[in-house]
């Protein structure tokens, strides 16, 4: 073999969990973390929360603790590449949101959903996309108002089946009226508002896999139509959901082509 990628990076360990307990996380390398449900807590001084959709990264040792039920998604990625990468991290757990890098939860669940049939080198493709998908990342937002963050959370994990802000505030046990004004206050937008963009990344999410029709993704996202989720796709994104399903898919073909050639590179370095 002319080059061994694993060196540039690698999968070294994964978890995909639903912890009961506290977990420990060690092993040389960079740590990235998805809290897909639920909210989990990081020891520390100060402590750190992390609810649904935060990203976290770090390097070294760290222990999180579940808040009621949460799932989380964990890989551990060596080699120089993740070393060079934490160099520019600040120390201790680094909490980003998810949404400013949509694409690290799908590269995620690719290294989750079939790790020991992946051959390494595709691993290591998957990995390296990652890492270049989180560069985008951003810090997550402050601490929010204990109403906001239950809302938050509850639209990032239930908006599929939510009918509206009306439910949401019965849930939440507090009026409309209160609801919207703490949450406007709180995030800058209306918590129906922030429902349809929650859909809208989840659709985004969808549409870049070939085998779901615009009526399945529709059901998927909450809602209620094809024709409803074109409309609404269009006016949040600016094109609908053909052509961004079309532009997904050739950046898909386009990054795994960026990967390799990135991979060729270093051998003459």
């Amino acid at each position: 073999m002319l080059y061994d990628q694993t060196g540039t990076i690698c999968l070294a360990e994964l978890r995909d969990v639903a912890p009961e307990a506290a977990l420990t996380f060690a092993g040389s390398g960079l740590w990235v973390l998805l809290v897909s449900s639920g909210q989990c807590r990081f020891a520390g001084n100060p402590p750190q929360q992390a609810g649904a959709g935060t990203l976290a990264l770090w390097g070294g040792p760290a222990q999180l603790t579940p808040i009621g039920g949460c799932h989380i998604l964990a890989a551990r990625l060596d080699g120089r590449a993740p070393g060079d990468f934490l160099a520019g991290l600040p120390a201790g757990i680094f909490l980003a949101r998810g949404e400013s890098c949509p694409g690290a939860a799908e590269l995620l669940r690719q290294l989750a959903d079939a790790p020991v049939q992946h051959s390494t080198k595709l691993q290591s493709q998957v990995a390296f996309s990652l890492l270049c998908e989180l560069a985008d990342a951003d810090a997550a937002a402050p601490v929010l108002p204990g109403l906001v963050e239950s809302a938050v959370a509850d639209i990032r994990q239930n908006y599929a089946g939510l009918y509206g802000v009306e439910e949401l505030s019965e849930r939440l046990g507090v009026s409309k009226s209160h609801l919207v004004r703490a949450f406007h206050a709180a995030m800058g937008v209306s918590p129906g508002k922030y429902l349809t963009s929650v859909r809208v990344e989840a659709a985004k999410r969808l549409l870049a896999h070939r085998e779901y029709n615009l009526d399945v993704i529709a059901s998927l996202c909450g809602f209620s139509g094809a024709n409803y989720l074109c409309r609404v796709f269009r006016r949040e994104t600016g094109v609908s959901p053909a052509a961004w399903r079309a532009a997904a898919i050739a950046a898909q073909r386009g990054g795994r082509a960026a990967v390799q050639t990135a991979l060729e590179k270093e051998l003459y370095v």
